[in-house]
């Protein structure tokens, strides 16, 4: 069972790390905040549940069971710890949302208090590892601090499930699947975990022996609810930096043509970006790169040939936007070939010609360009120099 629960928490470690990867800006943003600290304390539940690190615990504080209530507050807290990160998500007036988040904390310190409190006065001699809720279910003290924490931990399935179920209604795209996620965690969580567990040791109170509930069951059935819960809350958060980081590095590829066409040409001399950049910082660099390449070489840029492909392309059937893009990488192509062979170079009246992707905001205009001269043969015709020649 070590194995299994240990591999959870691991899971939910670093999805802790994935968004705890700028520290000062996940600090200063409180849904982030949250959202780590509840992924964190989630790992350190299933870390102290495990039975080697109870054993280990027992041990170290010379306490027989002493993992018990750690673990129990551990559960506690992070029973807590999801509700806050629910308001936080949910928002709100920031007046609600702090009174909310210390009701929170205030029932869920008292309830740990108490789980201390009982432990202490029952004072278990027995070590149990795997079994504790179901062998000493009929114990003073203990009988009511298992109650307590289960307890606890069901009223989080209930609030969390009911809120949920509300938002979802509200919400769509990466926050409603982040939902229904958290749903299907609870789900899980209610049936593998609360209901497991208090059908055990309520069987315990009757006389039955249904053990395997609480000792087999319940911890596979609650680290998978537990994941699906962490997955819940942190795609939202991840996915859209993802698909933007994607689609910079897509984009990044896609703009190969273009700066190998342009990049001796850049005047400003930049420091390329390190190999741990993201793909969205590279992007930015490349871009700011290219342009500055494409101002270098605006003096060169000569309308006739512009002309000549633009009807060419439309010769070949291309429609008008893409023939315009052809026109134009055939005219930065035929720049190009001039500024690295100055003897070739004509000296027609300046162009006055803005090409289209350096007025855009987005990437397209630029990866449009890109791909006409990779794949255009009347780019090729103008980088050759034969457009002009053909037709003089």
């Amino acid at each position: 069972m070590s194995l299994v629960v240990y591999l959870a928490a691991l899971l939910l470690a670093l999805s802790a790390v994935l968004l705890f990867r700028r520290p000062r800006a996940a600090l200063r943003n409180p849904l982030t905040a949250s959202t780590c600290a509840a992924v964190s304390i989630g790992a350190l539940c299933f870390t102290c549940s495990a039975p080697v690190t109870l054993a280990a615990v027992n041990r170290l504080t010379d306490v027989p069971n002493f993992g018990a209530p750690l673990t129990y507050s551990m559960i506690s807290a992070y029973s807590c710890s999801l509700i806050i990160l629910l308001i936080q998500w949910r928002g709100g007036p920031p007046a609600l949302v702090r009174r909310s988040t210390r009701r929170a904390v205030t029932v869920f310190g008292l309830l740990i208090v108490a789980v201390i409190v009982l432990f202490t006065l029952a004072d278990p001699r027995t070590e149990r590892l795997n079994d504790l809720d179901t062998y000493y279910a009929n114990t003073p003290y203990m009988r009511e601090m298992i109650v307590l924490y289960l307890v606890g931990h069901g009223a989080c399935i209930a609030v969390m499930s009911a809120v949920c179920l509300k938002w979802m209604r509200e919400v769509t795209g990466p926050l409603r699947t982040g939902l229904r996620l958290i749903l299907v965690g609870l789900l899980l969580d209610l049936a593998g975990f609360e209901i497991a567990k208090i059908t055990a040791v309520v069987a315990r109170w009757l006389g039955h022996d249904l053990d395997f509930l609480s000792t087999n069951v319940a911890p596979p059935v609650v680290s998978l609810g537990a994941l699906f819960c962490s997955a819940g809350f942190t795609i939202p958060r991840l996915l859209p930096p993802a698909i933007t980081h994607w689609r910079s590095l897509n984009d990044y590829r896609r703009l190969t043509p273009l700066w190998t066409e342009v990049q001796w040409a850049a005047t400003a001399p930049k420091p390329s970006p390190s190999w741990w950049e993201l793909p969205y910082a590279r992007l930015q660099w490349l871009e700011v790169s290219i342009h500055d390449a494409l101002l270098a070489l605006a003096p060169l840029f000569d309308d006739r040939v512009r002309r000549i492909s633009l009807a060419t392309a439309l010769d070949e059937g291309s429609t008008p936007s893409q023939a315009r893009v052809i026109a134009e990488a055939a005219m930065l192509a035929d720049a190009a070939r001039q500024a690295a062979d100055p003897a070739d170079r004509r000296f027609n009246e300046p162009s006055t010609y803005r090409l289209h992707a350096t007025g855009a905001v987005v990437t397209t205009g630029l990866v449009e360009l890109a791909q006409a001269l990779g794949q255009s043969p009347v780019v090729a015709a103008a980088r050759r120099g034969s457009v002009t020649a053909s037709h003089d």
